[in-house]
């Protein structure tokens, strides 16, 4: 309440502090439109129906109820179990599957946390643990990859290990997935020996997505052409030399832009989406597709993405199997690779 002897005073106390509310209001305004049109968009682009959610940007059927199974279970397990939820025709479907890691990492969004799926999303009892994948760790092939949808770190471990299981299924409008596939061509058991993928569910033997281009990249005079996801990569994967912290990359970005050194002015520290792009599951060390052309890779790699988790980390690859965890931001532990192009920002 305002209280004042001077009547013009007090008129224009009145009109700031209207002004002031006036303000807020709008700001309040702006931010629920803000958040209205963001869940309008994941609206879009979950399309819900009974039991089932379709996923638009890939082209995946997901179960709705991300706990159907109820409890973890080994590697193994979870392949057979959906084997036979397929005998019973579970929805009205007989080809689900365990997703790959490129499949489950399509859902992941790096601005949430339990769970890290994006806000408004349809589904049901998400767990905010760790989800297998049908993907094997080539570098130690009795590990699965698995992916945590609490704070969407992508890991792997011992395939004996109990994790949660998510069945997932190419909608019938797709005739293919619109996620990449991972690259990998075999299968294995739980010890990492090499099987016959006849009927085994597994990665090597469903490669149902996106087949990358016979020719992926392209050389230029110091940069490579990704010709999937038309980023453009520094040739050189160890421009500075030396690990850096965080800020450091954006500095060091800065500094090429500033003397367009390498033929453009538009590089930047590249998100972890886009990282990820370039990893090729069926190698390691470093875990790119054979044909590459990039020179002196390095193990760990800065993102430009803060972990919601702890906003002093950020997100970093490890490309010598394709580990996607958190770095310390201050500490020059992580190395900087520039990429320019059109940002990538669902997978």
């Amino acid at each position: 309440m305002i209280v004042c002897q001077d009547n013009s005073a007090c008129h224009n106390l009145y009109r700031i502090a209207s002004n002031i509310k006036l303000r807020k209001i709008k700001e309040i305004i702006f931010f629920a439109y803000m958040a209205y049109l963001g869940t309008k968009a994941i609206m879009s682009r979950f399309l819900a129906e009974n039991e089932t959610v379709i996923d638009t940007h890939t082209g995946l059927m997901w179960a709705k109820n991300a706990s159907l199974f109820d409890f973890p279970m080994r590697w193994e397990e979870a392949l057979n179990t959906i084997k036979e939820t397929n005998l019973s025709g579970l929805y009205g479907y007989n080809d689900w599957k365990l997703p790959n890691r490129k499949e489950l990492f399509s859902l992941i969004s790096h601005e949430m946390i339990n769970p890290s799926i994006p806000a408004g999303h349809p589904f049901t009892n998400v767990f905010p643990g760790y989800y297998w994948t049908s993907s094997t760790c080539v570098r130690l092939p009795n590990q699965a990859w698995y992916i945590h949808l609490g704070g969407a770190r992508v890991f792997k471990g011992m395939k004996y290990g109990s994790y949660m299981v998510w069945p997932v299924r190419i909608a019938d409008n797709h005739s293919k997935s619109k996620v990449f596939q991972t690259g990998q061509k075999n299968c294995f058991d739980e010890s990492g020996v090499i099987i016959d993928c006849d009927n085994m569910g597994q990665d090597g033997e469903c490669r149902s997505s996106l087949r990358f281009p016979k020719q992926r990249f392209t050389e230029n005079a110091n940069s490579i052409y990704d010709n999937a996801t038309n980023l453009t990569w520094m040739k050189d994967a160890n421009l500075n030399r030396n690990a850096v912290d965080w800020k450091s990359t954006f500095n060091l970005i800065l500094q090429i832009n500033r003397e367009s050194k390498y033929g453009y002015n538009d590089w930047r520290v590249p998100n972890i989406l886009e990282l990820e792009s370039l990893i090729d599951l069926s190698r390691h060390s470093p875990a790119l597709p054979d044909e590459h052309m990039f020179n002196d890779v390095q193990d760990f790699y800065w993102s430009s993405t803060t972990s919601m988790y702890n906003v002093d980390y950020a997100w970093v690859l490890y490309m010598i199997d394709g580990i996607i965890g958190v770095g310390y931001k201050p500490l020059s532990e992580f190395y900087l690779w520039p990429v320019r192009g059109n940002e990538i920002n669902t997978v």
